[in-house]
């Protein structure tokens, strides 16, 4: 049986981290510090481990059924009643774990990058505030 949610079943912690993300957009600088922050890396990481683990644990043995039901002839027809999501992805007991691991270094990624763009972020904008002037002048000057 050949299946391809993995990467579905890795991308819905991200999508728990990026739910307060529209919040923290509002206020750069409280976002650069959240993500520098240590206990929020923690936070993070321990909320996608907890998030991940459950999710390998939900059963998908009914939803399997009524899949075969419908379609007898699809792999669903195969999954055991008892199946989780875990045993459909490939059991893995520390996978939870790697992906807790895996946002933690990426939030400290994220922080650092955050940080930076936001130590240039005053030459990002004077730079943009020139090249829009330049752009100007060179328009007006082809227009003569």
């Amino acid at each position: 049986m050949r299946l391809t949610p993995k990467l579905t079943v890795a991308a819905l912690p991200l999508l728990a981290l990026a739910a307060p993300m529209p919040a923290l957009a509002a206020d750069p600088s409280r976002a650069v510090a959240t993500l520098n922050d240590p206990a929020a890396q923690e936070r993070m990481a321990d909320t996608v481990t907890a998030l991940v683990g459950a999710l390998m644990q939900m059963q998908v043995g009914p939803l399997a059924k009524a899949v075969a039901q419908v379609d007898p002839e699809s792999d669903a027809a195969y999954i055991p009643q008892d199946a989780t999501v875990g045993d459909i992805a490939g059991r893995d007991p520390a996978y939870a774990e790697r992906m807790g691991d895996d946002v933690r270094a990426g939030t400290r990624m994220a922080g650092q990058a955050a940080s930076a763009l936001q130590a240039y972020a005053p030459v990002l904008k004077d730079m943009a505030r020139d090249l829009a002037a330049q752009w100007e002048r060179e328009r007006a000057a082809a227009r003569r």
